[in-house]
């Protein structure tokens, strides 16, 4: 789970300057469903164990399906955030040091975010990263097609539509980034 999202920040004063934006997800690695839990300039002890409180909260009882997160050895995942999730039955993982691979999918998904939206548009500060992640997290749950779920997205939100008999419409998304197809009426 290593917080990884880079953007862009501007103000409104002269002598501006970009500066990195740091976004905290998690993935369920069977279903490929991802969580963006947050977004900060910052990141530090307590607010990543904040991320992942609020990430136990909103999964509820599922919580014990995240039975092995992995993480990275960032600084900001401290004794406070290990000791949280074993409070939840949960052990997390930590990758060896240096070895990104080790954490495959979640260098993936940045990878996947940086190529698909943020490497085509201008991220304005936190509050703009976290709509456009927002965003990007529903029709990546509910509508985006993964290879290793033949083509299915995690979260289905609609029925596949059968091409030979139906007409079909463009839907954009993040301000025609990206294009979505649904039957058309």
């Amino acid at each position: 789970m290593p917080p990884r999202v880079e953007g862009r920040e501007s103000g409104s004063g002269e002598g501006a300057s970009p500066r990195r934006l740091y976004c905290f997800f998690a993935i369920e690695v069977g279903s490929r469903s991802v969580h963006i839990l947050g977004v900060t300039a910052h990141p530090d002890g307590p607010w990543s164990t904040q991320q992942a409180r609020n990430l136990l909260l909103d999964l509820g009882d599922r919580a014990a399906d995240f039975r092995f997160p992995v993480r990275d050895r960032a600084g900001q995942f401290t004794a406070s955030f290990d000791a949280l999730l074993a409070d939840a039955g949960i052990t997390a993982i930590r990758i060896p040091p240096r070895t990104p691979r080790a954490n495959a999918y979640a260098e993936r998904l940045v990878r996947t975010v940086r190529t698909e939206v943020t490497d085509r548009m201008l991220i304005f500060g936190e509050r703009h990263l976290r709509v456009v992640l927002a965003e990007y997290a529903r029709r990546y749950n509910g509508r985006r097609p993964h290879r290793g779920r033949d083509l299915q997205p995690p979260r289905p939100d609609h029925p596949a539509a059968d091409l030979s008999q139906e007409r079909i419409k463009r839907q954009p998304v993040l301000g025609g980034l990206i294009n979505e197809y649904e039957r058309a009426a």
